[in-house]
């Protein structure tokens, strides 16, 4: 599949989570094998308006590339100048955010509530396509709930507004993150549309991941899956080259990696604005480890980088001296 000059293979992408996918997550996912990465979906009017914590979001590194910045808003004169800022930080493509299901982004035609209103959904599609030389992507959902979905007139609306690929969060609106995702809207979508379509929704497995290709969709999208298991890139590409799974990360490799996420956390933000948010990780990080509930219970109550390192090498000589 490409995007603009982009040449990509059945791509296996992070997707964009707010306050998950900062820059250092996607650094750790690009390494562990992740073929596109996107950033926090940052709000339009805040990038027009020079908020300096939204700038920062959108702000990336040459390490991670292919990596898409992606704007949300409900105007499409915002969208539209918010690409021309996000342009000035060198992203490979701008992506919109039209699947955010949370409820104050919806009552403001954001996100989600875009399906609510397509005209202006086609609207702001087809200004931000206008105002930048980049690739433009959209990321939505089937609709807004089982009784209206939209998701082939939406298909066929960004592709002839000049999107050049669709990201399928295969849920409605109404849904939020439950029950489950209807991947069989993925073929359908694919027969409707010339432009390539990457799905998304319960891919926590390479076998997840298999099942997903074989509706005929031309790339793979991980979100919550991605927090509770950094390595099921490299996993998936593995499984789907060879058949066969690949071992689990030793306990070194684990606490190694995690060291070096926080460190570039630290690094990245102030060090008492990224310990404590960090704890989001330890879970993925750390799960099935031996004996590791109580150093997960400890650490969830360090505000400290140094504490942090002294109890997981501490941890590391008490797994190894009782091996």
């Amino acid at each position: 599949m490409n995007i603009g000059s982009l040449q990509l293979q059945t791509p296996i992408a992070l997707a964009p989570m707010e306050d998950v996918t900062d820059l250092p997550f996607r650094v750790i996912c690009k390494r562990l094998g992740a073929d596109l990465v996107y950033t926090e979906f940052t709000a339009s009017e805040a990038l027009i308006r020079d908020i300096p914590k939204a700038l920062k979001k959108i702000t990336v590194c040459d390490e991670e590339r292919p990596v898409a910045i992606q704007l949300f808003g409900g105007k499409d004169e915002s969208l539209a100048g918010a690409a021309r800022v996000a342009e000035q930080f060198r992203p490979d493509f701008i992506d919109i955010n039209c699947g955010c299901w949370v409820k104050n982004h919806v009552a403001r035609n954001e996100g989600a509530g875009l399906l609510r209103d397509l005209p202006l959904f086609e609207k702001i599609v087809r200004s931000t396509v206008k105002a930048t030389p980049l690739p433009v992507t959209v990321k939505t959902r089937l609709g807004w709930d089982h009784n209206s979905i939209v998701i082939l007139d939406v298909a066929k609306m960004v592709e002839q507004a000049g999107a050049q690929v669709l990201t399928l969060h295969c849920r409605t609106r109404a849904q939020a993150h439950n029950g489950f995702a209807d991947w069989e809207w993925l073929a359908k979508v694919k027969q409707t549309v010339k432009i390539p379509v990457i799905g998304n929704g319960d891919v926590t497995t390479p076998e997840d991941a298999k099942a997903m290709l074989e509706t005929g969709c031309d790339g793979v999208m991980i979100g919550r899956g991605a927090i509770a298991n950094p390595w099921i890139f490299r996993e998936i590409k593995h499984y789907l080259t060879t058949g066969e799974h690949l071992p689990p990360p030793t306990v070194e490799e684990r606490i190694r990696v995690c060291l070096e996420h926080l460190k570039m956390s630290v690094d990245h933000e102030l060090p008492h604005n990224a310990v404590i948010p960090f704890r989001k990780y330890y879970a993925g990080y750390l799960r099935g480890l031996p004996n590791i509930a109580a150093v997960r219970s400890d650490l969830m109550q360090l505000k400290e980088y140094n504490a942090v390192v002294d109890r997981l090498s501490a941890y590391m000589k008490e797994t190894y001296s009782t091996a």
